[in-house]
Order: structure tokens, then C-alpha cells, then sequence
């Protein structure tokens, strides 16, 4: 009886090592990302004699190298080509690090990703038009680099997105007709770029929209009245644009710097509330 009971032990102890066991391609995927990012000097590193499982921030599953949580420990570099092989991710979490680089079109290769957070580095570049493929991604978050360019046409293929932040970044160029589609949005920080044009009424389509910010761009024309309508909006700043007319009072409540607005002189100034019928702006000193 001891012989059988050892025997199971020692065959379910096989399997679970199997089933925790990820395929060298993905191991030499990330040791190559190790190295590439002086993974000596990372705060808490990883003994590569060790199983993967074993290694900091990484979940695996079934074999499979499902999860990525590295972020504040001192990455530093590119991220290496052989990084876009992990196809089975869901989430990657590498914000607050020193890494720098472009982000590869290859981030296509993670159809199963729902969480990108790469924020808070130094990435440079524009944001790849292939990361419109990642049609499982709810929260995509590129804040706090050195982006530049415009926000991709095809944008409006993340119909799950949920989470869109990029900003304090040098994005430049208008708001693409296909962002106005992603009716799953929550949260949408676009401030500190360089973004311009007018806000459509067809932002009324954001209908789980939670959190809005626009500030500090070029934005200009009306404020789209259809903004009252998102009734899940609790937080919006639109302040430190162009924009110019009248604003409701619930909306000057609602943005954080009241409707705080620059003329082409760089002049500040506070756009009117329109319930009260008034129809000069005040000018702040």
C-alpha cells in the first residue's frame, strides 16, 4: 500500500512539473529579455537555473508563459525582438522602468493580450499601427514617454478597450473617426500631447465613459453639448485648450480647472456658462 501511495505521489509531483514546464522557445524568449534589460541590476532579478515559474512577475499556466508583472524594477534598454514570441500573454505590466526603444510592430504577434501597460519609460516612436490587431485588449496604457505621431486610423478595432491612456506624451493630430466607435470605454486620458481639432458629437457613443481628459492640448471650436448625456462620467478636464463658446453649468462643474481656456494670444480665459445667458468671456489676470 505505501509502494502504490509513493508511486501516485511521485506521479502526480511528474505531471504537475510537466504542466509547469514552458517550451524553450519561450524561456530563451525571456532570458533574451533579461539580458537585454541588465537583468543583473533589476531590483529583484531572476535565478535562470530556477523553473520559470519560479522567476519573478512571471504566471505561467498549463505551460504556457500567460502573465508579465516587472514593472519599478529597474529594466533598462530595448525590448529584444525575441520578447514578441511570448504569443501567449494576456497581461504585460513593465511600467515605471527605464526601457527605451520603439515599440515593434511585432506586438501583433499577442492576439490573446488584454492588458498592455508600458508607461512611465522612455519609448520613443509612434504608436505601431498593428496594436489595432490586439482584438482581446481591454486596457492599453502608453503614458509618461516620449511617443510621437498620431493616434492610429484604426483605433476603433479595439472594440473592448476599456482603459485608453496616452498621456504626457508628443502625440499630435486629430482624434480618429474610428475612436468614436469604442463604445466600452471607461477611461480616456489624452491630456499633455499635442492633439488638435474639434471633439464630435458623436462622442455621445462613449455611453460607459467614467473618466475624460483632454487638457493641455490644441483642441478647439464648440464643446459638444452631447458630453451631458454620458451619464457615467464622473471626471473630465478639458481645460488648457482652444475651445471656445459657452458650456453648461453641470459640464464647468464637472471639468476639474472649470473650463479654463486659452485664445490665440495665449490669453486665459473662462468659457461662459450658457444658463445664464451670458455672452462675453471672462478674461483672468
Amino acid at each position: 500500500m505505501k509502494s502504490f501511495a509513493a508511486l501516485f505521489l511521485a506521479l502526480v509531483f511528474s505531471l504537475n512539473t510537466f504542466a509547469d514546464t514552458v517550451s524553450e522557445k519561450e524561456k530563451n524568449a525571456l532570458i533574451k529579455l533579461y539580458y537585454a534589460t541588465n537583468g543583473s541590476q533589476w531590483k529583484i532579478n531572476w535565478d535562470l537555473s530556477q523553473p520559470v515559474s519560479t522567476w519573478y512577475g512571471v504566471r505561467t499556466e498549463k505551460g504556457k508563459v500567460k502573465s508579465l508583472a516587472l514593472s519599478d524594477n529597474n529594466l533598462q534598454g530595448e525590448l529584444p525582438q525575441e520578447f514578441f514570441e511570448l504569443v501567449n500573454l494576456v497581461t504585460i505590466d513593465l511600467h515605471k522602468n527605464n526601457l527605451r526603444g520603439q515599440l515593434s510592430n511585432s506586438v501583433s504577434n499577442f492576439r490573446e493580450l488584454e492588458s498592455l501597460n508600458i508607461s512611465n519609460n522612455q519609448f520613443t516612436g509612434v504608436i505601431p499601427t498593428a496594436i489595432c490587431d490586439l482584438k482581446k485588449l481591454k486596457d492599453l496604457e502608453l503614458f509618461k514617454n516620449d511617443i510621437s505621431g498620431e493616434i492610429p486610423a484604426e483605433i476603433g478595432k479595439l472594440n473592448q478597450l476599456e482603459i485608453l491612456c496616452l498621456f504626457e506624451n508628443k502625440i499630435e493630430g486629430t482624434l480618429p473617426v474610428s475612436l468614436y466607435k469604442i463604445s466600452t470605454l471607461k477611461i480616456l486620458l489624452l491630456n499633455d500631447n499635442k492633439l488638435s481639432g474639434s471633439l464630435s458629437s458623436d462622442v455621445l457613443n462613449f455611453n460607459d465613459l467614467e473618466n475624460l481628459s483632454l487638457c493641455n492640448n490644441s483642441f478647439e471650436g464648440s464643446i459638444p453639448k452631447e458630453i451631458e448625456k454620458l451619464s457615467n462620467l464622473s471626471e473630465m478636464n478639458l481645460s488648457y485648450n482652444k475651445f471656445k463658446g459657452s458650456a453648461s453649468r453641470k459640464m464647468i462643474l464637472l471639468d476639474a480647472l472649470n473650463m479654463t481656456m486659452l485664445d490665440e494670444n495665449g490669453n486665459l480665459f473662462l468659457l461662459d456658462v450658457n444658463e445664464e445667458g451670458k455672452s462675453e468671456n471672462s478674461i483672468l489676470n
